[in-house]
């Protein structure tokens, strides 16, 4: 079974509130079995357009991404981000070539 992944980019408007964000997502990514592979770090856009910050989350499955994504423990943690950013999120499958 392959992986997925999130792919997320996202503009903060509130740096403060979007903490609390990341406290809140903290136990959903867990229960889940989430790991960061990009986390708002430094990023050279070569193309397109973009927000300011990428985030990648690995996932051991399309249907857990899925599930953290639907559970009501992450969307308690989106509504205290959705007021503060704008967000383009993908749940893309993992290549097992």
């Amino acid at each position: 079974m392959p992986k997925a992944y999130w792919v997320v980019h996202v503009d903060v408007r509130d740096p403060d509130t979007y903490a609390r964000y990341r406290e809140a997502n903290a136990a959903p990514f867990q229960k889940y079995g989430a790991r960061f592979i990009v986390r708002g770090g430094p990023q050279t856009q070569m193309e397109g357009a973009s927000r300011a910050r990428t985030v990648v989350i690995e996932f051991p499955s399309v249907q857990a991404a899925t599930d953290c994504f639907h559970s009501p423990e992450y969307q308690a943690a989106k509504a205290i981000r959705d007021p503060v950013s704008t967000a383009d999120l993908l749940i893309v499958e993992g290549y097992e070539g």
